[in-house]
């Protein structure tokens, strides 16, 4: 399963393939500047999976839709 950044870095693979070609100067500026976003969503991903681990312990009442609803939104429903 790709998390949604893969899925876009896939898309835009297929439809820009000059942006993945470390072979130019083009493709690594690109590749060098939009890989650390990659990384981030790792950190984000682990991080949130703890998060939420948390939650379920503090509260195993609350459901993930609620859980991203009120870490993300800002709202509870």
């Amino acid at each position: 399963m790709k998390t949604a950044l893969q899925e876009v870095f896939s898309d835009l693979e297929k439809l820009h393939p000059q942006l993945f070609n470390v072979y130019t100067t083009e493709g690594k500026e690109f590749i060098n500047h939009f890989h650390k976003y990659l990384e981030m969503e790792k950190q984000q991903l682990c991080y949130f999976y703890i998060k939420g681990a948390e939650a379920e312990v503090n509260n195993p009442y609350v459901t993930n839709i609620e859980f991203y609803n009120k870490t993300f939104k800002n709202t509870e429903q």
